[in-house]
Protein backbone atom coordinates (compact mmCIF):
# COMPACT_ATOMS: atom_id res chain seq x y z
CA UNK A 1 0.00 0.00 0.00
CA UNK A 2 1.44 3.36 -1.06
CA UNK A 3 2.15 5.73 1.81
CA UNK A 4 0.78 9.26 1.64
CA UNK A 5 3.41 11.61 3.03
CA UNK A 6 2.19 15.07 2.13
CA UNK A 7 -1.43 15.29 3.23
CA UNK A 8 -2.80 18.82 2.88
CA UNK A 9 -4.70 20.55 5.63
CA UNK A 10 -8.13 21.65 4.40
CA UNK A 11 -8.03 24.69 6.73
CA UNK A 12 -4.45 25.64 5.85
CA UNK A 13 -5.29 28.40 3.37
CA UNK A 14 -6.93 30.54 6.04
CA UNK A 15 -3.98 30.06 8.40
CA UNK A 16 -1.46 30.86 5.66
CA UNK A 17 -3.38 34.01 4.72
CA UNK A 18 -3.22 35.05 8.37
CA UNK A 19 0.54 34.40 8.38
CA UNK A 20 1.01 36.53 5.25
CA UNK A 21 -1.13 39.39 6.54
CA UNK A 22 0.68 39.33 9.89
CA UNK A 23 4.06 39.46 8.15
CA UNK A 24 3.08 42.45 6.02
CA UNK A 25 1.56 44.19 9.05
CA UNK A 26 4.80 43.64 11.01
CA UNK A 27 6.93 45.26 8.28
CA UNK A 28 4.64 48.28 7.95
CA UNK A 29 4.38 48.73 11.72
CA UNK A 30 8.15 48.57 12.23
CA UNK A 31 8.87 51.02 9.41
CA UNK A 32 6.26 53.46 10.69
CA UNK A 33 7.51 53.19 14.28
CA UNK A 34 11.14 53.72 13.28
CA UNK A 35 10.21 56.70 11.10
CA UNK A 36 8.24 58.33 13.93
CA UNK A 37 10.92 57.71 16.57
CA UNK A 38 13.94 58.64 14.49
CA UNK A 39 15.32 55.11 14.12
CA UNK A 40 16.51 54.47 17.70
CA UNK A 41 19.00 51.71 18.50
CA UNK A 42 18.49 49.13 21.23
CA UNK A 43 21.70 48.56 23.10
CA UNK A 44 24.72 50.59 24.08
CA UNK A 45 28.49 50.60 24.48
CA UNK A 46 28.95 49.63 20.83
CA UNK A 47 26.19 47.01 20.89
CA UNK A 48 23.12 47.02 18.64
CA UNK A 49 20.32 44.49 19.17
CA UNK A 50 18.85 44.01 15.70
CA UNK A 51 15.08 43.54 15.67
CA UNK A 52 15.67 40.53 13.43
CA UNK A 53 16.37 38.63 16.67
CA UNK A 54 12.85 39.40 17.87
CA UNK A 55 11.61 37.96 14.61
CA UNK A 56 13.44 34.74 15.35
CA UNK A 57 11.87 34.65 18.81
CA UNK A 58 8.37 35.00 17.35
CA UNK A 59 9.04 32.25 14.79
CA UNK A 60 10.37 29.99 17.56
CA UNK A 61 7.21 30.72 19.55
CA UNK A 62 5.11 29.69 16.56
CA UNK A 63 6.97 26.40 16.21
CA UNK A 64 6.67 25.75 19.96
CA UNK A 65 2.89 26.30 19.84
CA UNK A 66 2.43 23.98 16.85
CA UNK A 67 4.49 21.20 18.44
CA UNK A 68 2.95 21.53 21.89
CA UNK A 69 -0.82 22.00 21.52
CA UNK A 70 -3.75 20.68 19.50
CA UNK A 71 -6.69 22.62 18.11
CA UNK A 72 -7.66 25.23 15.54
CA UNK A 73 -7.29 28.06 18.04
CA UNK A 74 -3.60 27.28 18.57
CA UNK A 75 -3.10 26.94 14.80
CA UNK A 76 -4.38 30.49 14.38
CA UNK A 77 -2.14 31.85 17.14
CA UNK A 78 0.84 30.03 15.65
CA UNK A 79 0.08 31.53 12.22
CA UNK A 80 -0.05 35.04 13.69
CA UNK A 81 3.15 34.58 15.70
CA UNK A 82 4.96 33.04 12.74
CA UNK A 83 3.82 35.82 10.41
CA UNK A 84 4.92 38.53 12.82
CA UNK A 85 8.28 36.83 13.24
CA UNK A 86 8.84 36.48 9.50
CA UNK A 87 7.87 40.12 8.91
CA UNK A 88 10.25 41.37 11.62
CA UNK A 89 12.99 39.14 10.19
CA UNK A 90 12.57 40.10 6.53
CA UNK A 91 12.43 43.82 7.38
CA UNK A 92 16.22 43.77 7.83
CA UNK A 93 16.90 42.18 4.44
CA UNK A 94 18.85 45.25 3.33
CA UNK A 95 21.54 44.52 5.91
CA UNK A 96 22.19 41.05 4.55
CA UNK A 97 22.33 41.71 0.81
CA UNK A 98 24.79 44.61 1.05
CA UNK A 99 28.46 44.64 1.99
CA UNK A 100 28.02 47.62 4.32
CA UNK A 101 24.93 46.31 6.17
CA UNK A 102 22.72 49.07 4.76
CA UNK A 103 19.23 48.92 6.31
CA UNK A 104 18.15 51.71 3.91
CA UNK A 105 19.26 49.83 0.77
CA UNK A 106 16.86 51.20 -1.87
CA UNK A 107 15.82 47.86 -3.46
CA UNK A 108 15.11 46.37 0.01
CA UNK A 109 11.40 47.23 -0.15
CA UNK A 110 11.09 45.56 -3.56
CA UNK A 111 12.96 42.51 -2.26
CA UNK A 112 10.56 42.22 0.68
CA UNK A 113 7.62 42.50 -1.68
CA UNK A 114 9.10 39.77 -3.92
CA UNK A 115 9.49 37.52 -0.86
CA UNK A 116 5.82 38.02 0.00
CA UNK A 117 4.84 37.33 -3.61
CA UNK A 118 6.81 34.08 -3.62
CA UNK A 119 5.20 33.11 -0.31
CA UNK A 120 1.76 33.67 -1.83
CA UNK A 121 2.68 31.71 -4.97
CA UNK A 122 3.92 28.83 -2.81
CA UNK A 123 0.60 28.86 -0.93
CA UNK A 124 -1.26 28.81 -4.22
CA UNK A 125 0.90 26.03 -5.69
CA UNK A 126 0.24 23.74 -2.73
CA UNK A 127 -3.45 24.43 -2.17
CA UNK A 128 -4.81 25.55 -5.55
CA UNK A 129 -5.61 22.06 -6.85
CA UNK A 130 -9.42 21.83 -6.83
CA UNK A 131 -9.59 18.22 -5.64
CA UNK A 132 -8.02 16.56 -2.65
CA UNK A 133 -7.28 12.84 -2.49
CA UNK A 134 -9.65 10.50 -0.66
CA UNK A 135 -7.04 10.05 2.07
CA UNK A 136 -6.73 13.82 2.48
CA UNK A 137 -10.51 14.20 2.83
CA UNK A 138 -10.57 11.48 5.47
CA UNK A 139 -7.68 12.97 7.45
CA UNK A 140 -9.31 16.39 7.43
CA UNK A 141 -12.61 14.88 8.58
CA UNK A 142 -10.78 13.31 11.51
CA UNK A 143 -9.18 16.64 12.34
CA UNK A 144 -12.55 18.41 12.35
CA UNK A 145 -13.89 15.87 14.83
CA UNK A 146 -11.98 17.64 17.57
CA UNK A 147 -15.15 19.71 18.06
CA UNK A 148 -17.02 16.49 18.82
CA UNK A 149 -14.47 15.55 21.48
CA UNK A 150 -14.75 19.05 22.98
CA UNK A 151 -18.58 18.82 22.90
CA UNK A 152 -18.64 21.83 20.58
CA UNK A 153 -19.98 20.36 17.32
CA UNK A 154 -22.87 22.27 15.75
CA UNK A 155 -25.09 21.20 12.80
CA UNK A 156 -23.10 23.19 10.22
CA UNK A 157 -19.83 21.62 11.32
CA UNK A 158 -21.37 18.16 11.20
CA UNK A 159 -22.54 18.79 7.63
CA UNK A 160 -18.99 19.82 6.74
CA UNK A 161 -17.52 16.63 8.23
CA UNK A 162 -20.12 14.49 6.45
CA UNK A 163 -19.28 16.24 3.18
CA UNK A 164 -15.60 15.41 3.72
CA UNK A 165 -16.45 11.80 4.44
CA UNK A 166 -18.56 11.68 1.28
CA UNK A 167 -15.39 12.50 -0.65
CA UNK A 168 -13.41 9.82 1.18
CA UNK A 169 -13.05 6.17 0.19
CA UNK A 170 -16.53 4.63 0.69
CA UNK A 171 -15.01 1.15 1.18
CA UNK A 172 -12.89 2.28 4.13
CA UNK A 173 -14.42 0.87 7.36
CA UNK A 174 -13.32 3.97 9.22
CA UNK A 175 -15.49 6.15 6.96
CA UNK A 176 -18.60 4.09 7.74
CA UNK A 177 -17.86 4.13 11.46
CA UNK A 178 -17.32 7.90 11.52
CA UNK A 179 -20.63 8.46 9.73
CA UNK A 180 -22.39 6.37 12.36
CA UNK A 181 -20.70 8.30 15.15
CA UNK A 182 -21.78 11.60 13.60
CA UNK A 183 -25.42 10.53 13.29
CA UNK A 184 -25.46 9.79 17.03
CA UNK A 185 -23.40 12.82 18.08
CA UNK A 186 -24.81 15.33 20.53
CA UNK A 187 -24.83 18.73 18.88
CA UNK A 188 -24.70 22.20 20.31
CA UNK A 189 -27.07 24.94 19.05
CA UNK A 190 -25.89 26.74 15.91
CA UNK A 191 -23.65 29.69 16.61
CA UNK A 192 -24.99 33.16 16.03
CA UNK A 193 -23.54 34.64 12.84
CA UNK A 194 -20.58 36.88 13.58
CA UNK A 195 -19.98 40.33 12.08
CA UNK A 196 -17.90 38.94 9.21
CA UNK A 197 -20.59 36.39 8.32
CA UNK A 198 -23.30 39.05 8.37
CA UNK A 199 -21.15 41.33 6.22
CA UNK A 200 -20.59 38.56 3.64
CA UNK A 201 -24.31 37.79 3.57
CA UNK A 202 -25.12 41.45 3.06
CA UNK A 203 -22.58 41.67 0.22
CA UNK A 204 -24.09 38.62 -1.48
CA UNK A 205 -27.56 40.14 -1.35
CA UNK A 206 -26.27 43.46 -2.61
CA UNK A 207 -24.43 41.82 -5.50
CA UNK A 208 -27.47 39.77 -6.55
CA UNK A 209 -29.45 43.00 -6.79
CA UNK A 210 -26.75 44.83 -8.73
CA UNK A 211 -25.86 41.92 -11.04
CA UNK A 212 -29.30 41.90 -12.64
CA UNK A 213 -29.30 45.61 -13.42
CA UNK A 214 -29.11 46.35 -17.17
CA UNK A 215 -26.29 48.81 -16.48
CA UNK A 216 -24.13 46.26 -14.65
CA UNK A 217 -21.75 45.44 -17.58
CA UNK A 218 -21.26 49.16 -18.17
CA UNK A 219 -20.39 49.69 -14.51
CA UNK A 220 -17.74 46.95 -14.68
CA UNK A 221 -16.31 48.40 -17.90
CA UNK A 222 -16.21 51.89 -16.38
CA UNK A 223 -14.43 50.76 -13.19
CA UNK A 224 -11.67 48.94 -15.06
CA UNK A 225 -11.39 51.58 -17.75
CA UNK A 226 -10.89 54.28 -15.11
CA UNK A 227 -8.41 52.03 -13.30
CA UNK A 228 -6.50 51.54 -16.56
CA UNK A 229 -6.42 55.25 -17.39
CA UNK A 230 -5.23 56.17 -13.89
CA UNK A 231 -2.53 53.55 -14.00
CA UNK A 232 -1.22 54.58 -17.41
CA UNK A 233 -1.33 58.26 -16.46
CA UNK A 234 0.58 57.58 -13.25
CA UNK A 235 3.24 55.43 -14.91
CA UNK A 236 3.62 57.87 -17.79
CA UNK A 237 4.10 60.76 -15.38
CA UNK A 238 6.70 58.87 -13.36
CA UNK A 239 8.58 57.40 -16.31
CA UNK A 240 8.46 60.24 -18.82
CA UNK A 241 7.74 63.52 -17.04
CA UNK A 242 9.53 63.16 -13.68
CA UNK A 243 11.90 66.07 -13.25
CA UNK A 244 10.56 68.07 -16.19
CA UNK A 245 9.43 70.90 -13.94
CA UNK A 246 6.21 72.90 -13.71
CA UNK A 247 7.04 75.79 -16.03
CA UNK A 248 5.14 76.34 -19.26
CA UNK A 249 6.90 74.77 -22.25
CA UNK A 250 6.23 74.35 -25.93
CA UNK A 251 4.98 71.13 -27.47
CA UNK A 252 8.28 70.77 -29.33
CA UNK A 253 10.28 71.06 -26.10
CA UNK A 254 8.00 68.58 -24.39
CA UNK A 255 8.36 66.12 -27.27
CA UNK A 256 12.13 66.46 -27.19
CA UNK A 257 12.18 65.87 -23.44
CA UNK A 258 10.08 62.71 -23.80
CA UNK A 259 12.39 61.35 -26.50
CA UNK A 260 15.37 62.03 -24.28
CA UNK A 261 13.71 60.30 -21.35
CA UNK A 262 12.99 57.22 -23.49
CA UNK A 263 16.66 56.99 -24.39
CA UNK A 264 17.63 57.19 -20.71
CA UNK A 265 15.05 54.81 -19.27
CA UNK A 266 16.38 52.29 -16.78
CA UNK A 267 15.43 48.62 -16.66
CA UNK A 268 12.97 49.38 -13.85
CA UNK A 269 11.35 52.08 -15.99
CA UNK A 270 10.94 49.78 -18.96
CA UNK A 271 9.65 46.93 -16.81
CA UNK A 272 7.09 49.18 -15.12
CA UNK A 273 5.91 50.57 -18.44
CA UNK A 274 5.72 47.23 -20.29
CA UNK A 275 3.93 45.45 -17.45
CA UNK A 276 1.42 48.29 -17.22
CA UNK A 277 0.75 48.07 -20.95
CA UNK A 278 0.31 44.30 -20.64
CA UNK A 279 -2.15 44.80 -17.79
CA UNK A 280 -4.02 47.34 -19.90
CA UNK A 281 -4.14 44.90 -22.82
CA UNK A 282 -6.00 42.37 -20.65
CA UNK A 283 -8.42 45.10 -19.56
CA UNK A 284 -9.09 45.96 -23.19
CA UNK A 285 -9.80 42.31 -24.01
CA UNK A 286 -12.13 42.10 -21.03
CA UNK A 287 -14.05 45.18 -22.13
CA UNK A 288 -14.49 43.63 -25.59
CA UNK A 289 -15.52 40.23 -24.19
CA UNK A 290 -18.01 41.35 -21.53
CA UNK A 291 -20.95 41.58 -23.95
CA UNK A 292 -20.49 37.97 -25.04
CA UNK A 293 -19.39 36.37 -21.77
CA UNK A 294 -19.32 37.98 -18.36
CA UNK A 295 -17.31 35.05 -16.96
CA UNK A 296 -14.63 35.44 -19.65
CA UNK A 297 -14.45 39.19 -19.05
CA UNK A 298 -13.98 38.67 -15.31
CA UNK A 299 -11.14 36.23 -16.03
CA UNK A 300 -9.39 38.81 -18.23
CA UNK A 301 -9.88 41.55 -15.64
CA UNK A 302 -8.41 39.22 -13.02
CA UNK A 303 -5.39 38.52 -15.23
CA UNK A 304 -4.89 42.25 -15.64
CA UNK A 305 -4.85 42.74 -11.88
CA UNK A 306 -2.49 39.81 -11.34
CA UNK A 307 -0.03 41.32 -13.81
CA UNK A 308 -0.19 44.59 -11.89
CA UNK A 309 0.27 42.92 -8.51
CA UNK A 310 3.00 40.45 -9.44
CA UNK A 311 4.97 42.53 -11.96
CA UNK A 312 4.21 46.25 -12.00
CA UNK A 313 4.12 46.63 -8.22
CA UNK A 314 7.59 45.12 -7.81
CA UNK A 315 9.11 48.03 -9.72
CA UNK A 316 6.68 50.51 -8.19
CA UNK A 317 8.05 49.58 -4.76
CA UNK A 318 11.59 50.05 -6.08
CA UNK A 319 10.81 53.54 -7.39
CA UNK A 320 8.29 54.81 -4.86
CA UNK A 321 9.19 52.73 -1.79
CA UNK A 322 6.24 52.39 0.62
CA UNK A 323 4.15 54.98 -1.24
CA UNK A 324 3.48 52.19 -3.75
CA UNK A 325 1.22 50.64 -1.10
CA UNK A 326 -1.57 52.93 -2.29
CA UNK A 327 -1.62 51.31 -5.73
CA UNK A 328 -1.23 47.84 -4.24
CA UNK A 329 -4.21 48.27 -1.91
CA UNK A 330 -6.32 49.52 -4.82
CA UNK A 331 -5.35 46.54 -7.00
CA UNK A 332 -5.98 44.03 -4.23
CA UNK A 333 -9.39 45.56 -3.51
CA UNK A 334 -10.33 45.26 -7.18
CA UNK A 335 -9.02 41.68 -7.26
CA UNK A 336 -11.11 40.70 -4.23
CA UNK A 337 -14.22 42.24 -5.81
CA UNK A 338 -13.55 40.55 -9.16
CA UNK A 339 -13.04 37.12 -7.61
CA UNK A 340 -16.12 37.60 -5.45
CA UNK A 341 -18.18 38.34 -8.57
CA UNK A 342 -16.73 35.28 -10.30
CA UNK A 343 -17.53 33.09 -7.31
CA UNK A 344 -21.09 34.32 -7.01
CA UNK A 345 -21.68 33.80 -10.74
CA UNK A 346 -20.22 30.30 -10.61
CA UNK A 347 -21.97 28.99 -7.52
CA UNK A 348 -24.96 31.32 -7.24
CA UNK A 349 -26.28 30.02 -10.55
CA UNK A 350 -26.29 26.51 -9.09
CA UNK A 351 -28.13 27.46 -5.94
CA UNK A 352 -25.13 27.36 -3.60
CA UNK A 353 -24.77 29.93 -0.82
CA UNK A 354 -21.34 29.47 0.69
CA UNK A 355 -18.89 31.94 2.14
CA UNK A 356 -15.87 30.36 0.44
CA UNK A 357 -14.99 28.23 -2.55
CA UNK A 358 -13.79 25.28 -0.50
CA UNK A 359 -17.15 24.76 1.13
CA UNK A 360 -18.85 25.02 -2.26
CA UNK A 361 -16.41 22.52 -3.76
CA UNK A 362 -17.20 20.08 -0.97
CA UNK A 363 -20.93 20.08 -1.62
CA UNK A 364 -20.81 19.59 -5.39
Amino acid sequence: MRRHIFLRNYEAWGHLEMLLVSAVAAVLTIRLFLELTGYPQMGGAGLHIAHMLWGGLFMLTSIFILLSYLGKTFDRWAAIAGGLGFGIFIDEIGKFVTADNDYFFRPAVSLMYVCFVFLFLAMHAVHARPRYSQREYLMNALQKLEDLVMHDLDPDERRQVLALLKRSDPDDPLVRNLRQVLTQAQLVPPRRPGPSHRARRMLRRLYRRIAFLPQFPRIIILVFAVQLLLKLAYVSAIVFLAGFGGTAVSVKALFGWVIGRIENLTFADYAQLVSSLLSGFFVLLGVIAIRQSRARAFQLFEQSLLVSIFLTQVFSFYREQFFALIGLVFNIALLVITRYLQRQDRYGARGYRFSNLRDAELMQ
